[in-house]
């Protein structure tokens, strides 16, 4: 077992209720007490259990025999999903009252970057429950099975890549949809998808709308979530053009500026906050 510290606050309820809504059957399991979830990379896989202990401040990371040759990779992507690096008193005091209440509050990472595309282009437009649901769909189509509790690895870029449209198709998905699905696995194949945040992330985000299906608010959650880029906002966000009632998109943008370089922060605190308004 493996020990992950954090500094305190850490809201482990939210961050565990956060992932579970997305969860994809098969690849993840999360519950009120932990996360499990499986892994490859190259030709080592198995299953990462994440188990938060509070009260030492630390996460209690196992990892199956198949993953011990590579386990400060795994330990980096549990890092990196759970925000653990995150100085929670720093960005409290940046957001000031915007963050007072929830202190406790990370951005959500990822293990995989790729993964995490391919979930953002499947949440166009649809819930967060349709999105898990057609997200599994494609990985139990073309992921491997892992001979561990039933799980399955989440498919490669070059398994994505070699899916026919048609077939992605039949799992529910409109062509143009899984036109950039594929398009976006080449893209990992050929080394055009950064898998790391650019030095300059607002350029990264001009980039990645240029492929096909890719429009401003996939490539700023990709940013969010696949590069875990800290001062990405969402004006143009259904909820946050709820939240800012009576703005533009632009106004929107200067208002949150006061933010930087948290905004990511500042934006999850708006979204899971009911009734926050801005100040006039």
């Amino acid at each position: 077992m493996y020990e992950l510290r954090w500094q305190p606050p850490y809201d482990w309820a939210w961050m565990l209720g956060f992932l579970g809504d997305r969860a994809v059957a098969g690849v993840e399991q999360i519950d009120a007490t932990g996360y499990v979830r499986s892994f490859a990379s190259g030709e080592h896989r198995g299953l990462i259990i994440a188990e938060p202990d509070e009260a030492s401040a630390t996460l209690k990371v196992t990892l199956s025999e198949g993953l011990q040759p590579i386990a400060e990779l795994c330990l980096q992507r549990m890092r990196c999903l759970f925000d653990l690096d995150c100085n929670p008193q720093e960005v409290t005091t940046a957001l000031g009252t915007l963050g007072a209440a929830r202190p406790g509050l990370r951005l959500p990472g990822c293990v995989d970057p790729f993964e995490q595309g391919v979930r953002a282009i499947l949440g166009q437009l649809v819930s967060v429950a349709m999105a898990a649901k057609l997200t599994a769909k494609v990985a139990q189509r073309y992921g491997d099975a892992l001979d561990e509790r039933g799980f399955l690895c989440f498919p490669t870029p070059q398994q994505l890549s070699a899916a026919q449209v048609g077939d992605l198709q039949t799992l529910g998905m409109p062509r143009k949809r899984a036109e950039s699905l594929i398009y976006l696995a080449q893209a990992a194949c050929d080394g055009l998808l950064p898998l790391t945040a650019p030095e300059d992330v607002e350029q990264g985000v001009k980039a990645l709308q240029t492929f096909p299906g890719i429009g401003r608010w996939t490539a700023s959650y990709f940013a969010l979530r696949g590069w875990q880029a800290k001062d990405i906002f969402l004006p143009d966000d259904y909820l946050i053009k709820q939240r800012f009632a009576g703005m533009t998109p632009a106004q929107t943008r200067r208002y949150a500026e006061r933010w930087q370089p948290w905004r990511s922060y500042a934006l999850l605190h708006i979204w899971y906050t009911a009734g926050w308004e801005p100040e006039v």
